[in-house]
């Protein structure tokens, strides 16, 4: 596994941080929410999806790898980086992945940034069924207007016991709100990355 970045002190409590669909791991938004967390005490490693390593070298654009490449890929990550059980998550489809690994046994806790429930428009396409019956504790930090899952399709969802859901003010998929609300990305940034790093150090607290 190449196109690994580490960031924050290596006695904090580690979390394996992917990047979503679009973008890579060196996107504003991964950038931000790390500097947010490292501040908080948190470390974080990000990476690459192998897709997405491939167009650093060429540039050229191409779709997420199908899920068993991108899963392989996130264990080799876990495995390479957690000598005990990690909080492991990411943005969007990367949080997505994590949740399917909530199982595995290095994997303590999932927090998951705007979670894809069903593609925009799409609702019939639902993405969360497996989040019924997760048996680790999740964290799932969504923006009330994300066009992905927003705050009142939310409340029809199944979720079990160990999932947490909150609920950033007026914030799209990136939690990015509206000029209008009275609300800056900045501040929704901080407000999820406070969630993040309160939920990861208690997942490591408990442990």
């Amino acid at each position: 596994m190449n196109d690994v970045l580490i960031d924050g002190d290596p006695n904090s409590p580690l979390f394996i941080f992917a990047h979503g669909a679009g973008a890579g791991m060196e996107h504003d938004f991964m950038v931000k929410v790390t500097k947010e967390l490292v501040h908080r005490g948190i470390q974080v490693v990000r990476f690459n999806f192998p897709y997405m390593v491939k167009r650093s070298c060429d540039g050229k654009r191409r779709p997420p790898d199908r899920a068993p490449k991108l899963l392989e890929a996130f264990r080799d990550v876990i495995n390479q980086f957690a000598d005990k059980p990690v909080v492991i998550g990411g943005k969007s489809m990367g949080g997505r992945m994590a949740s399917l690994l909530a199982s595995d046994n290095l994997v303590a806790g999932v927090a998951c940034l705007g979670f894809p429930f069903h593609p925009p428009g799409k609702p019939e396409n639902y993405k969360g069924e497996h989040l019924a019956t997760l048996e680790k504790p999740c964290l799932i930090v969504q923006g009330e207007r994300d066009t992905f899952g927003r705050r009142e399709e939310c409340t029809g969802f199944k979720f079990s016991q160990r999932v947490d859901i909150q609920f950033i003010a007026d914030g799209d998929h990136s939690f990015k709100p509206r000029k209008s609300s009275g609300h800056s990305e900045a501040e929704n940034i901080t407000a999820a990355a406070q969630y993040l790093a309160d939920f990861i150090s208690g997942v490591y607290n408990e442990g």
